[in-house]
């Protein structure tokens, strides 16, 4: 086995610890709109503990806004469901207002919604930044920081901890992460993650892994955690070992792939790597997942939420494309186990499968509000930022 560096540890020590948390895994599921939601959640959770003896990670919601959860909106009401023997609970919140950001952690608190609150300053979408939010709302820093501060003002006196998760800033011409590190720290922070691009470079080309070296060094108080091109145990080992950060955040990675948590959790522990999954595996997996979608969403929906995952599930296999087509038009379980029987399962997991998978796209301009970029100190909150329906 490749040798682990420094930030290893036996299976019987917390490998990470986020305030009031600890966690036998340093490896974080980080929030994807319309991906991490409870089924996928419990499906990754459940492969965890098959594979490796425990859920030792920390799986986090898709983002939901702070507004429409004060609001209870249904559905965001409905993204906030977790099961139950989840813990901890992870809820990502999506907010521009310090005034909402306290109510809505503050109700989190009261109605016990969730164990652990990360705010979302990373989100690269237009539509997102163009009002202010995301990874456009750090070049704000007094902004910034009364958000931040609001966040761990309602959690005063619990064990939730506030994380933040952002960029390395809005382009190459302006970096935010390091005064927002700094910023989150000295407010309350628990831990801050940094996806090591920019807003403009979106999910194109290569995370830049120095930028959480040089945030490493510079935010000391509190875990520092990775996030960018983890598509593999060995990513994850090497991002700690060159960075010195104390986690690591995984997104696009485990598309089609709801094992990599036991495969990261085993590396990163000093454990034995669990064998990738055969067609065959694969197969009840996606028929697993189905199971918790139709759950989660009812059948017919949870069908259709099924078919834009079966791509990354097939990525690499052999399969006709009748088949292939036929599985991401599927609309009920009977339909489905059907189409499944039909793979060989004796099929061995493709290298080919390995590697960046996911939306990457192309980098560009970032949209902003205007005159966004005049005064970074200005904390007026931007208009209707807020106004947007939960994990966009």
């Amino acid at each position: 086995m490749e040798e682990l560096p420094d930030t290893a540890c036996t299976p019987t020590e917390p490998a990470l610890r986020i305030g009031s948390l600890s966690l036998r895994s340093p490896v974080v599921l980080a929030p994807m709109a319309g991906v991490t939601n409870v089924a996928f959640r419990t499906l990754c959770r459940e492969i965890e503990q098959d594979r490796t003896g425990s859920a030792a990670g920390l799986y986090v919601c898709e983002m939901v806004t702070a507004r429409a959860l004060v609001e209870r909106h249904p559905v965001t009401m409905h993204m906030t469901t977790f099961g139950p023997d989840e813990t901890p609970r992870s809820l990502q919140l999506y907010t521009v207002d310090p005034a909402t950001t306290y109510d809505a952690a503050k109700m989190i608190v009261d109605e016990n919604i969730a164990d652990h609150i990360d705010l979302n300053f990373g989100c690269p979408v237009p539509k997102v930044t163009r009002k202010g939010g995301g990874s456009a709302l750090p070049y704000k820093r007094a902004l910034f920081r009364q958000i931040v501060a609001g966040a761990v003002r309602a959690t005063e006196g619990t064990d939730i901890p506030v994380t933040v998760k952002m960029r390395v800033g809005i382009d190459a011409e302006h970096h935010t992460h390091l005064d927002a590190g700094r910023i989150a720290a000295e407010e309350g922070a628990a831990a801050v993650a940094l996806h090591a691009r920019t807003a403009a470079q979106r999910y194109s080309g290569t995370a830049d892994w120095s930028e959480i070296a040089r945030l490493k060094e510079h935010v000391t108080g509190v875990p520092v955690l990775g996030n960018g091109d983890i598509f593999s145990a060995d990513d994850a080992v090497r991002m700690m070992a060159e960075t010195g950060c104390d986690g690591v955040v995984v997104g696009r990675g485990c598309l089609g792939r709801p094992w990599l948590f036991a495969e990261l959790a085993a590396k990163l522990t000093g454990r034995p790597e669990p064998t990738p999954p055969n067609l065959g595996e694969v197969a009840a997996i996606m028929r697993r997942h189905a199971e918790l979608l139709a759950a989660h969403h009812g059948e017919e929906k949870g069908c259709r939420e099924l078919r834009k995952h079966v791509s990354w599930y097939m990525r690499g296999f052999p399969a006709g494309s009748d088949l292939r087509v036929a599985l991401a038009l599927v609309d009920t379980l009977d339909e489905l186990g059907e189409l499944l029987a039909q793979l060989d399962p004796t099929v061995p997991f493709p290298k080919d499968a390995e590697g960046p998978r996911g939306r990457q796209g192309s980098p560009g301009a970032v949209a902003l509000p205007e005159g966004w970029l005049d005064d970074p100190e200005d904390c007026a909150v931007p208009l209707a930022a807020d106004v947007m329906n939960s994990g966009g």
